[in-house]
């Protein structure tokens, strides 16, 4: 299982987060409030916290093609949604989770 999380420092991270589950949640199961997201995103399970200091994102995939895929779509939408701030990626970085970690 990998785990890959960025984090995005901006005022605007909760209305970031509600933008991307309201366009995921027309393809995935999703789940928000103002401050914490999920969505069920075919590679794995997506987790968006908003906080005053910006947008944390973790996505989680059983394969590098999986993480890659969710990334991607999260950054191709955030380029779009926060184009007026000059958004242009995040930095992701990534963990291997042992097997013996990954709960039934």
């Amino acid at each position: 299982m990998l785990i890959s999380t960025a984090h995005y420092a901006t005022e605007n991270g909760s209305k970031y987060l509600q933008q991307l589950c309201k366009h995921f949640a027309h393809k995935v199961a999703v789940s928000f409030d103002e401050s914490e997201g999920t969505a069920a995103l075919m590679s794995g399970p997506a987790t968006f916290l908003a906080d005053r200091d910006g947008l944390t994102i973790r996505v989680t995939a059983e394969d590098m093609k999986g993480l890659i895929q969710a990334r991607f779509a999260i950054d191709v939408h955030l380029v779009t949604f926060a184009h007026r701030e000059g958004f242009s990626g995040l930095s992701w970085s990534v963990e291997e989770l042992p097997d013996a970690s990954i709960p039934a």
